[in-house]
């Protein structure tokens, strides 16, 4: 009987590791820090998909592939923390737009060097050319999702 070659991991698989490892690496760096407040993964998440202009709460919730009511406790806790703000959405009498304080801007600016200092430990683990051929591959816009077929 000949050895079963195993089947190759689905790149969604892959992805979700990848979004990890590096949530992981991010929260561990934070906690290392001398800030008092706690960011959890969940915090980091919606942090990292938040746009500096800022966006509705329903807004990030799609983005992050949570519920709006989970969107919304996580957007009070860094409400709490003083890391975000909701202010009413100049565009719409209904809306609220989630913005980074002053606090969250440099929080922000803290995260990026982090992750810049992450990025460059995964390219001595993997190589730099490695690392530059996944920024390239998702960098590339990859068309409407809902038009890919099955």
């Amino acid at each position: 009987m000949r050895p079963s070659t195993p089947e190759p991991e689905p790149l969604i698989r892959l992805l979700w590791r990848a979004h990890n490892w590096f949530r992981t690496a991010v929260i561990a760096a934070l906690e290392a820090g001398d800030d008092p407040a706690t960011i959890t993964a969940a915090h980091a998440t919606l942090l990292s998909q938040l746009p500096l202009e800022g966006t509705t709460i329903a807004e990030l919730a799609r983005l992050i592939g949570v519920s709006s009511p989970t969107a919304h406790q996580w957007v009070h806790e860094l409400v709490a923390m003083d890391v975000l703000i909701v202010e009413p959405d100049p565009a719409s009498a209904r809306a609220k737009l989630v913005r980074l304080t002053q606090s969250g801007r440099q929080r922000r600016a803290q995260t990026l060097r982090l992750l810049a200092g992450i990025e460059a430990n995964l390219a001595e683990r993997v190589g730099a050319d490695t690392v530059d051929a996944l920024r390239a591959a998702l960098e590339t816009p990859w068309g409407n999702p809902d038009t890919t077929g099955t």
